[in-house]
């Protein structure tokens, strides 16, 4: 079947180029039609619930949670209050709270509570709160940039999203600048032929432009599918095109006619590339079932990845190859690296040392790799951007400050005046911004205006703005989110809703604790099966998965042991996509093991198994190191770059991991493999 499908392939090869390139030249144009979220709560359940509290005070109130700040230096009281007309007067910007909307001005400073003054003015620096209309952060908080200068301030979720937006298009652009051509040099010394690498990188290359084109279906994709998908693609299915023309090569050799070369090709390394496609693509799928969307936005488009680079390299290389194969003839040129023969021999010396180190890492790795100190958000900005900068300055004189809302059932005013005066005790509120505490509990809110009124009641709900001095992560931010909802709940029951970043993030974190556990084993039980099935054995998936998995344990433990923090989104994902990606290194090897075993002896397998295989090995795992490490160095997102860093450091491990440890187990537990291996037919020694 395979040999018909191969034939006409071959016969057809100009319809299929054509028809390839006009596919690609439709996708590049649809890919600009794709838009980019660079809202991380939009990919929160439904159920969640500050989604649920977000949607509710759309609904009830016009205004939104004042999630931004900008501090300017040296003003009076009465230049503060100017200058938040000129904040409010930009299009776009609302909610602009300051010292005005908690105290009385006309009476002296002095006699407010100093730690709400502090809140606001402090040492001549004022400080403002408001909201910035979604979707439109780019061109408003170049405004407020223009209106405030350089010496002073801004910061906040809306800044954080504008920097994202500005740099998500240019980090990927740069990044794919430095990746190529290292890729081509990989490349190059991993081929006879200076032509091979432009084949490879065109095939993968079509691919990667027909899956973003096809985003458009989807309507938009997350800031992390923008910036890591392509170039995931691009690294992990370069390999089937590597294994498609190696193997083309080798028919020539036998055969003169290069259509049947090629054909003999595609029958001999379909098997190879489709098992390869197959782990990644059921690691990739295993994303798709996260509740928080991100990791299933990125799984899903890694799917489409897979599939169309499979296809491509399947499909549209071999035509691509037999209409311009003369090119490949005329650029030949001698190997650039020296044989890796006798290898295998030095790694087998090492094998007793290499299984006791492993084992003695591998559970400390384990415990480690869950206890590190975890982001749950994009982090913070580079102080090295105007945005890091700025949030220096900020804290500097103002320290942390994070607003929260808390809505519930309005109509108790006497209930409303117990609950605020509650919340203002709890440590880390330094404000409280309601209606009973700031018009008065003692007049009606149907006597007063309604632009009085409406920032704090609407039909149905009351509105309470408080500023936090905690960070809007970590435990003492959640803790206290907990204590409000408590202290909320004492009067008000299940009918409370808080909305904030740091609400927001509290949601992520409970959400992508759960998908830890279960897509994690999903991955892992989809994989094995994938090697169940293609090794016909129950002893060799554990086996390779417990040396990829070490390789996972060991980079996730890192951060710990180096007391830094790590973003947790990026330990999730790198936990699927090392396994994912790197698990075809353990196949490659063992499927090699596998055949040679069945004509000598496991320590003589194993030694020609490396000799032959740790090259391709190498030129793979240094191509998704590379992918990984360009990622870290060039993204400001701190999501991205930790992706990197994790994919590169995790690529050079798995490598480490499949070369020596691998080898060990197979050698040590070569019986019990046999037993539990259908028709192993393995040589059997004297």
């Amino acid at each position: 079947m395979v040999i018909g499908i191969a034939a006409t392939i071959t016969k057809h090869r100009k319809i299929i180029v054509t028809a390839f390139l006009v596919l690609t030249v439709i996708c590049t144009f649809a890919q600009f039609m794709v838009s980019v979220n660079y809202d991380m709560k939009d990919y929160l359940p439904e159920e969640a619930q500050s989604t649920r509290a977000m949607e509710l005070m759309e609904q009830e109130f016009e205004g939104s949670v004042p999630t931004n700040r900008v501090m300017i230096q040296n003003v009076t009281l009465q230049e503060a209050l100017a200058f938040k007309e000129q904040l409010a007067a930009i299009e776009g910007v609302s909610d602009v709270t300051w010292l005005d909307d908690v105290v009385d001005l006309k009476a002296p400073l002095e006699m407010a509570d100093q730690e709400t003054v502090e809140t606001y003015y402090k040492e001549n620096h004022a400080l403002f709160m408001f909201s910035i209309q979604s979707g439109e952060e780019v061109a408003i908080t170049d405004a407020i940039y223009d209106l405030i200068g350089e010496e002073n301030a801004l910061a906040g979720e809306s800044v954080d999203t504008a920097t994202q937006q500005k740099m998500t298009g240019s980090e990927t652009m740069y990044a794919a600048a430095l990746l190529v051509p290292i890729i081509v040099i990989i490349l190059i010394f991993s081929t006879t032929s200076w032509m091979e690498p432009v084949f490879f990188l065109t095939a993968i290359g079509i691919s990667i432009l027909i899956n973003m084109g096809t985003n458009i279906f989807l309507g938009e994709v997350s800031f992390i599918t923008q910036s890591v998908a392509p170039i995931l693609q691009l690294a992990v299915s370069l390999d089937y095109a590597i294994f498609l023309l190696h193997s083309f090569s080798d028919h020539r050799k036998k055969i003169a006619d290069p259509h049947t070369a090629m054909q003999h090709a595609i029958k001999d390394s379909f098997p190879t590339i489709a098992a390869s496609a197959s782990t990644t693509f059921f690691g990739f799928m295993a994303l798709s079932f996260m509740q928080f969307e991100i990791g299933s936005d990125l799984g899903i488009n890694l799917v489409k990845g897979i599939l169309f680079s499979f296809v491509s390299v399947m499909v549209f290389l071999p035509a691509l190859t037999l209409l311009f194969y003369k090119w490949i003839d005329k650029t030949q040129h001698k190997p650039l690296l020296p044989s890796f023969k006798g290898i295998g021999l030095g790694v087998v010396k090492l094998k007793t040392p290499v299984l006791i180190a492993v084992l003695l890492l591998i559970i400390p790795a384990f415990l480690a790799q869950s206890q590190t100190n975890f982001i749950y958000g994009i982090g913070e900005q580079p102080e090295t951007t105007r945005a890091g900068g700025d949030i220096v300055k900020i804290k500097e004189h103002f320290g942390e400050s994070t607003p929260i809302v808390l809505m519930v059932p309005k109509g108790d005013i006497a209930k409303e005046t117990e609950l605020v005066r509650d919340i203002e005790q709890i440590n880390h509120v330094s404000s409280v911004l309601a209606y009973v505490n700031t018009v008065s509990p003692a007049i009606p809110p149907e006597y007063l205006d309604p632009s009085i009124t409406e920032q704090f009641y609407s039909d149905n709900y009351s509105r309470v703005i408080l500023q936090t001095t905690t960070s809007k992560e970590g435990e003492q931010a959640f803790q206290l989110i907990e204590q409000v909802q408590q202290t909320a709940g004492h009067y008000y029951g299940e009918e409370i809703y808080l909305v904030g970043e740091s609400v927001t993030l509290y949601d992520i974190k409970n959400t992508v604790e759960k998908d830890n556990k279960w897509v994690n084993l999903l991955t892992i039980a989809t994989i094995a099966l994938v090697i169940a099935l293609a090794f016909k054995s129950l002893l060799l998936p554990i086996i390779l998965l417990l040396a990829i998995q070490a390789a996972v344990w060991i980079n996730l433990s890192i951060p710990y042991f180096t007391e830094s923090s790590m973003v947790y989104v990026g330990y999730l994902l790198i936990s699927i996509i090392q396994l994912a990606a790197t698990i075809d290194y353990a196949i490659l090897l063992t499927d090699t093991y596998k055949d040679y075993r069945k004509e000598m002896s496991a320590l003589e397998a194993i030694k020609r198994t490396l000799d032959e295989k740790i090259f391709a090995i190498l030129i793979s795992a240094s191509i998704l190191s590379s992918v990984g490490f360009i990622l870290w160095i060039t993204s400001s997102n701190p999501i991205v770059s930790s992706v990197g860093l994790l994919l590169g450091r995790g690529a050079l491990l798995a490598l480490i991991m499949v070369v020596v440890f691998l080898p060990a187990l197979l050698i040590v537990l070569d019986k019990w493999i046999r037993k539990t291996t259908w028709k192993a037919n393995f040589f059997k020694e004297n």
